[in-house]
């Protein structure tokens, strides 16, 4: 368990759905389907866009990981927390080193060693 506190677009969308009736009759938050049929929707969306990698749930674990956390400063412990690892270990095969955040973190040293002089 984790807790996470939600951006206002996380907020807007759990109130489209609060009383849609698919989830009030299974007591969700949102109308999510299994994998296989998300992957099947993947799959559709990516030909509508002429996209060529096949887009999966797994995909989207790795973009998460990748584009929207550690590239906007997000630390690999609490990305790993937030996808349910027991280890940064596993959260390091789905997160790659960003170049930006190798320039970012660069920079960080330059203006520290910078102000130390």
């Amino acid at each position: 368990m984790c807790n996470i506190p939600l951006l206002d677009i996380h907020l807007e969308i759990l109130r489209k759905y609060a009383d849609y009736p698919a989830c009030k009759k299974k007591g969700v938050l949102l109308p999510v389907p299994c994998n296989q049929k998300m992957n099947s929707y993947l799959k559709e969306i990516a030909d509508l866009c002429l996209i060529k990698k096949n887009l999966t749930t797994h995909t989207a674990r790795h973009s998460y990981a990748t584009s929207v956390c550690l590239a906007n400063g997000v630390s690999i412990k609490n990305v790993a927390k937030m996808l349910g690892h027991s280890n940064i270990k596993m959260t390091q095969h789905y997160a790659r080193v960003l170049d930006s955040s190798i320039l970012k973190d660069m920079n960080n040293v330059r203006d520290v060693l910078s102000n130390c002089l």
